[in-house]
């Protein structure tokens, strides 16, 4: 399935090329998910169904602090004119969950969905931050730290010199880490217990966001925000 999601419309015979498996193998599992309704199959080709569209989004209900923090983040797009993306850390990734775009928003290939290394990403970073340290170290123990552009934190002790920082202060920062000429600023959802769950985060142009509208501007808008989240989690207005 995932190499279908990368390149939908696959045939039998393209798939028994691209994969080290036996071409009877790949064909059972591709029955199987077409009997169950999972793929569709048109003129040879195989595609993921629209179905597994109900299954993403009955996933993305259960997390708890979708609704709130939804509300908030159409408000700040509005407020900010910028893309604002709300995630949730899921294992040791961060799962881009909705995002809103203000008046002039810089447009990428991010997608609802989409999972992440949480090192690549502002709001990741202040994920990273916030968890106990052997979590984290955990986490780049398991996953290293992929390089998504020349900009990427790819040495460790770099790496936990920032979520050092990141905690001083209560937010990251992405200077073109996870896409060339995109900054932004993120902050970390946390629940009762004060764990990172999620994150939100504010992006736009590296020409346009800098200076005092990235140190101190959206950061001042983003934490007045992420207070509100933690306020309704606080005290049960979540869902």
């Amino acid at each position: 399935m995932q190499r279908l999601k990368d390149n939908p419309g696959r045939t039998l015979d393209e798939l028994t090329e691209e994969l080290d498996m036996a071409r009877s193998t790949i064909h059972r599992h591709l029955l199987t998910l077409e009997d169950n309704d999972l793929l569709f199959r048109e003129n040879g080709q195989f595609y993921l169904s629209l179905w597994l569209l109900d299954f993403g989004i009955s996933a993305r209900d259960r997390i708890s602090f979708f609704d709130v923090a939804r509300k908030q983040v159409d408000r700040l797009a509005e407020e900010t004119g910028e893309k604002v993306w709300l995630v949730a850390k899921e294992g040791d990734y961060s799962v881009h969950l909705y995002k809103a775009s203000g008046a002039s928003p810089l447009e990428t290939s991010a997608r609802v969905g989409q999972r992440r290394h949480l090192h690549q990403l502002a709001a990741g970073k202040a994920i990273l931050a916030y968890l106990p340290e052997e979590e984290s170290q955990g986490i780049i123990d398991r996953q290293g730290l992929v390089e998504a552009t020349g900009q990427t934190i790819t040495d460790r002790e770099a790496l936990f010199e920032e979520l050092a920082e990141i905690r001083e202060r209560g937010y990251a920062f992405n200077l073109g880490e996870s896409i060339e000429g995109l900054n932004a600023v993120g902050a970390p959802i946390r629940d009762e217990e004060g764990m990172p769950v999620g994150g939100i985060s504010i992006s736009g142009p590296a020409n346009r966001v800098k200076g005092g509208l990235l140190k101190d501007e959206l950061p001042d808008k983003l934490l007045a925000t992420i207070d509100e989240i933690h306020i309704n989690i606080r005290y049960g207005g979540s869902r």
